[in-house]
């Protein structure tokens, strides 16, 4: 863990703090946001620009103020390092079953699947070239590979990126990207640090997990690295909250967060051979779940 930092002294001293200025930042949309029509049509309240902090070290940023489904981000992040394109490859990750037996089982991108994808002609559960298909395969580049032997060898290097934002290849995504790039950084004491840009950001039911997944990308880059893994920062663009979770943002709001939890990983595992079980939150404390429809 990373010690005697101002971050989690305040940390320690006030609580989780940083679970606090997110809230802060929800009641904020509501306040000053301004009302907009978006492309589902459902409508949001929304404010352009924000940035949020998280401490790594030993801790994860797993929100608690409702309760996170961890199990669902270790899988989402495993099959984007595959660099698959099928949702029902997401759904063997996830249930740990042969597809033959997950009919009629549902995944956080099985609507999608079934909308977008469609729409576009896939079938089948096909996405076209989303996120993991960018990390793995742009053009021919493997860009998680590239970026982890970057980091080992030339470690201060201010070219750690892994984008998702392919131009030539958006109209054949079932959805474009809304986090689309990442830049990691390594300090002299050994330390990485992940900064994450997201166009869109769905306050309520995408961010959190976003942020829960770039951090546990981090961890698990730190560790192949041997490096330790220092600090989250998330830059929002347009940040908004969907008309139809006003009311459950604002009882999420008045709920006063617990700390983060800790992470271990499987030490005996890396990049390429993990399993979800291979990830185990340690001293989560958190609220109940609170629901919204996904706008698709």
């Amino acid at each position: 863990m990373i010690d005697n930092t101002p971050e989690l002294e305040l940390m320690y001293r006030f609580g989780n703090y940083a679970e606090l200025e997110y809230l802060d930042l929800m009641d904020h949309i509501l306040d000053k946001g301004e009302d907009k029509e978006d492309r589902t049509g459902v409508g949001t309240r929304s404010i352009f620009h924000s940035t949020l902090r998280f401490e790594l070290g030993e801790f994860i940023p797993v929100f608690t103020t409702k309760k996170i489904a961890f199990k669902s981000v270790v899988s989402e992040l495993l099959w984007f390092l595959e660099g698959s394109d099928d949702e029902r490859r997401l759904a063997e990750i996830h249930y740990g079953k042969p597809r033959e037996e997950l009919v009629g089982k549902r995944t956080i991108w099985t609507d999608n699947a079934e909308n977008q994808g469609k729409a576009l002609g896939y079938d089948d559960g096909v996405l076209g070239p989303i996120y993991g298909v960018q990390w793995r395969d742009w053009n021919g580049t493997d860009q998680v590979a590239q970026l982890l032997y970057n980091l080992k060898n030339n470690p201060h290097s201010r070219r750690h990126i892994l984008s998702a934002w392919n131009v030539d290849d958006l109209d054949m995504m079932a959805l474009p990207p809304c986090h689309i790039f990442a830049q990691f950084h390594v300090s002299n004491n050994k330390e990485l640090s992940c900064t994450l840009y997201q166009r869109s950001c769905d306050m309520f039911l995408g961010v959190p997990f976003n942020i829960a997944s770039y951090s546990l990308l981090t961890h698990i880059i730190a560790k192949y690295c041997r490096l330790k893994p220092a600090a989250l920062n998330w830059v929002g663009g347009d940040c908004h909250i969907y008309k139809n979770h006003f009311d459950v943002v604002r009882e999420q709001t008045k709920r006063t967060p617990f700390m983060f939890p800790k992470l271990k990983i499987n030490e005996n595992k890396h990049i390429g051979i993990y399993e979800v079980d291979d990830f185990e939150l340690t001293d989560y404390k958190h609220y109940d779940k609170l629901t919204a429809p996904m706008a698709i």
